[in-house]
C-alpha cells in the first residue's frame, strides 16, 4: 500500500513537473507562430481550445455541468467575468514575448502572488501575518527599482499579475474543474474569435491560409498548448500535497526569466537585477512563513488528536500539511480537470482561487487554465 502511494506521489510530482515545465518553456511557441499577430494568435487559441476540450468532455462524456451553469445567471457572468479577464491575460502575453518583453512578462508571474495577497487586503478585508506584510512592503520596492530600471512601470508585470489574480478571485466564487472551467470560459470567446478571423481572413489580413500547411497547422495545436498542461496539473493536483504544488509553481516564471536571458537575449541591467532579487526576497519571505504556519497547524492538529485519543493520520485529504500552499501561476490551477481516471488522492485538490486566502497561505492557487 505505501509503495503504491510512493509510485501515485511520483507520478504526480512528474506530472507538476511536467505542467510548469511546458508553462515556462511556452515562450519558445508563440514566436513560431509569426507572422500572425497577437490578435489572430489570441483567437486562434480561443477556437482551438474550445475544440480541443469539447472533444476531450466528449470521450469522457461529462456535460452534466453545463446544464447547472446554465441554470445559474449569476455563476454564468461570473465565467464571463472570468473569460474577459484572462482574453487580457492572455493576449499581453503573447504580445508581450512576441515583442521582446519575456523576462517582464515572467516578472508578471513572479509578482503575482503578492497582488494576489493585496487584493485578499483591500478587496475580501483579510488579514496578514508581520511577514506577509513585509513581503508585499518589499514587492511594493522592487516595483519602483523596477519602474526607474525600464523608465516607466513595469506594466506588462502588473496587467498580467492583476489579470490573472483577478481571474483567480473569480474563479473561487465560480468553481468550476479545471477543463469545465477552460470549456465554458472558452465557448463564451468562441463566437467573438470566430467573428474576428472570419473578419481578418475577409480583409485579407488573416495568415491561416495564406503561410502554407505548417503554419494554420501550428495555430490549430494552439489549443492542445492550451489544455494540455492543464490536464498534467490535474493529474498532479491529486496525488502531491499543495505545498508541493506550491514550490513547483516557481519552474515556470523561472523558465521564462531563464529564457529572455539566455535564449532571447534580453538585456538585464544592474537596476531590473536588483527590483528582481527584492521580487525573489519577497517570495521567498512568503514561502518561508507558508511553511511555518503549515508546521505550527499540523502540530496543534497532532496535539489535539493525541488528546482526542485517535492517533495521528497519514496522508489524510484536507489536513493541515497542505495549509502553506505557495501557489501562483500557472496557466491554468483549479480543482482538478478529473479528465485523469486516477482514484481519489490521499491530498486535497487545488482551490480555483489565486486568492483562496493569503492569511493562511503564502500565494494561494490560482486559477488552472489561466496559465500562459
Amino acid at each position: 500500500m505505501a509503495g503504491s502511494s510512493r509510485s501515485e506521489q511520483r507520478i504526480g510530482l512528474l506530472n507538476g513537473i511536467a505542467a510548469y515545465g511546458m508553462w515556462g518553456l511556452v515562450p519558445l511557441f508563440w514566436p513560431l507562430l509569426k507572422p500572425a499577430g497577437a490578435a489572430e494568435i489570441l483567437a486562434h487559441r480561443m477556437v482551438w481550445s474550445l475544440v480541443f476540450v469539447a472533444v476531450a468532455l466528449l470521450v469522457v462524456r461529462r456535460w452534466a455541468w453545463a446544464g447547472e451553469l446554465l441554470r445559474q445567471p449569476r455563476k454564468l457572468g461570473l465565467v464571463a467575468l472570468a473569460a474577459a479577464v484572462i482574453t487580457v491575460n492572455w493576449g499581453v502575453y503573447i504580445w508581450s514575448v512576441n515583442s521582446g518583453h519575456v523576462v517582464e512578462a515572467s516578472l508578471g508571474y513572479f509578482i503575482n502572488p503578492l497582488v494576489t495577497i493585496a487584493m485578499g487586503v483591500l478587496l475580501l478585508k483579510e488579514r496578514l501575518r508581520p511577514v506577509q506584510w513585509a513581503a508585499v512592503g518589499t514587492g511594493f520596492a522592487a516595483v519602483v527599482v523596477l519602474t526607474v530600471g525600464y523608465g516607466r512601470p513595469p506594466w506588462i508585470s502588473l496587467v498580467l499579475a492583476f489579470s490573472f489574480a483577478t481571474y483567480g478571485l473569480v474563479k473561487k466564487k465560480v468553481n468550476l474543474g479545471g477543463v469545465e472551467s477552460l470549456a465554458a470560459e472558452t465557448a463564451i470567446q468562441f463566437l467573438p474569435a470566430l467573428g474576428y478571423l472570419l473578419w481578418l481572413g475577409a480583409h485579407g489580413g488573416s495568415t491561416f491560409t495564406t503561410e502554407g500547411a505548417g503554419h494554420a497547422a501550428l495555430l490549430a495545436t494552439t489549443g492542445v498548448v492550451t489544455a494540455i498542461p492543464l490536464v498534467c496539473f490535474g493529474a498532479a493536483a491529486i496525488r502531491v500535497p499543495l505545498s508541493t504544488l506550491g514550490l513547483l509553481q516557481y519552474l515556470a516564471p523561472v523558465f521564462q526569466f531563464l529564457l529572455g536571458i539566455v535564449y532571447f537575449g534580453e538585456a538585464m541591467p544592474p537596476e531590473r537585477w536588483a527590483g528582481f532579487a527584492l521580487v525573489w526576497l519577497a517570495l521567498t519571505m512568503l514561502t518561508w512563513d507558508a511553511l511555518r504556519t503549515a508546521r505550527g497547524t499540523a502540530r496543534r492538529l497532532r496535539a489535539q488528536l493525541d488528546e482526542a485519543g485517535d492517533g495521528v493520520p497519514t496522508e489524510k485529504p484536507g489536513t493541515a500539511r497542505d495549509a502553506g500552499v505557495v501557489a501562483s501561476g500557472g496557466p491554468d490551477q483549479a480543482p482538478a480537470p478529473s479528465l485523469d481516471p486516477a482514484p481519489p488522492a490521499p491530498v486535497a485538490h487545488a482551490s480555483a482561487s489565486a486568492s483562496a486566502g493569503p492569511a493562511a497561505s503564502a500565494a494561494p492557487p490560482a486559477a488552472a487554465n489561466g496559465k500562459p
